[in-house]
């Protein structure tokens, strides 16, 4: 079979592949960040690399079995400025024919989010001379108007997985994919009939290394700076001194910090399991919640939570602290325990730094999920 993957990043479509035992024949991807590029070719030197999305030309290709990726997503995220896919003067764009049209005439677009008009046009060119291509989309989970425009313009309702089932990583995604359909609802749409995947019962503090590197804990000055924002801003909501707001927790953070002080994991140094450490991690502490949120976040960032739980989605810095202040010391996640989250297998090479890999890793796929979606294509096409 021969596949294209657009916004291929560090190629976690192929990794998934792999882990199901399938070598394409060709396998394409379209991808513009060299760090990214290096990684794949690292891994899979067979990968024909075809740069800018915006430019490829399947009519240059051969026959493509497979099409998959994950358009850029920041501008549907509920974390963002949620403006969908838009021209920077605000017309929101609804159908690929008016992105095409917009596009010829030299209109430029709003973030990076309407790219997802380029997946639908190298897919429309695609089943003009295959009709029955496989598929796989992958986005953020946003609004319903968003989704309802992505869900009609691809032909299929997309299936909501979150990463948690698998994974220590809490990351709602939307797949949309023909692998498997259903026809549901009064009108008969289809929706994509993927089931869940088997919850695994991974938590976090399975997959934190045992002994990790002094760069990656926080300094006593960075830590104190930390607590000393958190106590200023509840005096400055509550006018009542500090107040930290404690709930039991089941994630931790993985997002990247304005201080650069991304990936952050309270432990001991050299030793993350059992004891009283192990019993006390119960604190969530919200270093910047939104004002009137009562210390409570809905996206989830600047905070510390507890290790015997899930971690919240890797955004492209990588992220997140998890802690008792009192009993250990915070540190970042490292690169090894951020790959985990994501669910890359040991046998995949780095040779980049971990600011890139952080990038990548959040980027990047949970290839567990990947792995389960695609497992179905066996069967669509009587694969051993």
């Amino acid at each position: 079979m021969n596949v294209l993957s657009l916004f291929d990043g560090m190629s976690c479509g192929q990794i998934a592949l792999k882990q199901l035992g399938i070598i394409p024949e060709k396998y394409y991807a379209s991808e513009i960040d060299k760090h990214a590029i290096k990684q794949t070719q690292l891994n899979f030197p067979n990968t024909i690399q075809l740069g800018d999305v915006t430019r490829v030309d399947v009519s240059r290709l051969e026959p493509i079995d497979l099409l998959i990726g994950g358009s850029p997503c920041q501008s549907f995220s509920f974390a963002g400025k949620r403006v969908g896919m838009s021209t920077v003067d605000k017309e929101e764009i609804y159908t690929l024919d008016r992105y095409l049209g917009l596009k010829e005439e030299g209109f430029q677009f709003e973030g990076e989010s309407y790219l997802f008009w380029e997946y639908m046009r190298i897919l429309t060119d695609i089943r003009k001379y295959n009709p029955n291509v496989l598929f796989l989309l992958e986005n953020v989970e946003m609004g319903k108007k968003w989704e309802r425009v992505l869900s009609e313009a691809i032909g299929v309702y997309g299936v909501h997985i979150n990463s948690a089932l698998v994974s220590a990583q809490n990351r709602r995604r939307i797949y949309w994919t023909n692998i498997r359909t259903k026809r549901n609802g009064l009108f008969g749409e289809l929706h994509s009939d993927i089931p869940q995947p088997e919850d695994k019962g991974i938590l976090l503090k399975d997959i934190l290394e045992d002994e990790v590197d002094e760069k990656y804990f926080l300094s006593d000055k960075a830590l104190s700076g930390i607590i000393n924002h958190k106590k200023r801003h509840m005096e400055k909501e509550s006018g009542f001194g500090a107040q930290f707001p404690t709930v039991k927790s089941n994630a931790l953070l993985a997002r990247c910090y304005k201080d650069g002080k991304e990936n952050l994991v309270c432990s001991p140094r050299g030793n993350n399991t059992g004891g009283v450490f192990g019993e006390t991690l119960r604190n969530i502490i919200q270093i910047n919640p939104v004002s009137g949120s009562g210390g409570k976040q809905s996206y989830q960032q600047d905070r510390i939570y507890d290790v015997n739980g899930i971690s919240p989605a890797l955004c492209r810095g990588g992220g997140g602290m998890s802690p008792n202040i009192a009993v250990g010391l915070i540190r970042r996640l490292t690169p090894t325990e951020c790959a985990r989250l994501q669910t890359i297998p040991s046998w995949y090479k780095w040779e980049c730094s971990d600011t890139q890999q952080y990038r990548m890793l959040g980027n990047g796929w949970t290839v567990d999920v990947i792995v389960h979606i695609l497992s179905f294509m066996k069967e669509k096409m009587n694969i051993n």
